[in-house]
């Protein structure tokens, strides 16, 4: 059911409401139930007034391109809001010194922005060290929750700071100190959701920098299963070593169960090969898991977030 809320007399809410919204086409594997609400904010000040109406006991999940995540075949008995289509502005907020960057510029990005977007935007305008962002198959919302990176780039030191959002509609600004960003892991204030980031980044030539995106997403397509669903690399790298090459030597590469594969491209790609449903994906997850940790003695880590219930 799909419904304009902008008549809506107790909030004036501004954006979309979709309710028992199947979920499969939103995510990048192409599965998963309805939620019970899905909601497209018009605006920041619309969402914090969104947010500022729910239960306080109401589930809520963040949902921007859909990678990296899997949804149960039940769906989610919540709320999402799907950042996908909207709050995506990407601005030049203002020239900045930083002591190892001289003359460096900042650019205000929302959360909705893909990082191919974003990626591209930034080596337009002569701006360097975000082209490995091109490569990230998400928004930069996702991209801060997990300090996504590629190519030996990462997202937080980017980073100068955030605008954050909690369920009470409550907007915040905040400082890069205030989290703590790892391999593939961002700890920071409990309840907050990232609205927005200034990036801080060096003026370089422009076409050094959309070359280098070429170069990259070249390479991403003869290494990854490009144009298949999945969710993007299945697996972190443990220290020192590589997930795929653990799977590939557990002998895993093309491993089915039901209509999902072990890509036989990439091994730390897990492709939906058509009719694949959520549970055999995550049965599938689990088989890599528990085969590699019997053959290296290595128990792999997940980087994809399941959403609701799964057996």
């Amino acid at each position: 059911m799909r419904t304009r809320t902008a008549g809506m007399s107790t909030n004036s809410l501004r954006g979309t409401l979709l309710l028992d919204e199947p979920l499969g086409r939103y995510t990048s594997w192409r599965v998963g139930g309805p939620a019970k609400r899905l909601y497209r904010p018009a605006d920041q000040q619309d969402l914090a007034c969104f947010l500022a109406g729910l239960e306080a006991d109401e589930p809520l999940f963040w949902l921007g391109l859909g990678s990296n995540l899997l949804i149960s075949d039940a769906g989610f008995p919540g709320t999402l809001i799907h950042t996908q289509g909207c709050l995506n502005a990407i601005t030049v907020h203002s020239g900045t010194q930083r002591s190892d960057e001289a003359a460096a510029t900042t650019l205000r990005v929302e959360a909705g922005a893909s990082c191919a977007k974003l990626a591209r935007f930034a080596s337009r305008l002569g701006l360097v060290g975000a082209e490995f962002l091109a490569g990230i198959p998400g928004t930069l919302g996702g991209a801060l929750a997990m300090n996504a990176g590629a190519w030996g780039g990462e997202t937080w030191p980017l980073v100068e700071r955030v605008r954050t959002i909690d369920r009470q509609g409550q907007i915040r600004q905040r400082a890069r100190s205030a989290f703590r960003a790892g391999y593939r892991q961002v700890t920071g204030p409990e309840g907050e959701w990232f609205l927005s980031a200034d990036l801080v980044l060096a003026p370089g030539d422009s076409e050094a920098a959309q070359a280098r995106i070429r170069t990259l997403l070249e390479q991403r397509a003869a290494t990854q299963p490009i144009g298949l669903p999945s969710c993007g690399s299945v697996f972190r790298n443990p220290p020192g070593d590589h997930a795929a090459r653990l799977i590939e030597a557990a002998g895993l590469k093309g491993r089915r169960l039901g209509g999902a594969e072990v890509s036989p491209k990439h091994a730390n790609f897990i492709i939906n090969l058509g009719e694949a449903t959520a549970r055999e994906i995550a049965a599938l997850i689990d088989l890599v898991q528990d085969t590699v940790e019997r053959h290296s003695g290595i128990r792999l880590q997940p980087e994809v977030r399941r959403l609701g219930a799964f057996s």
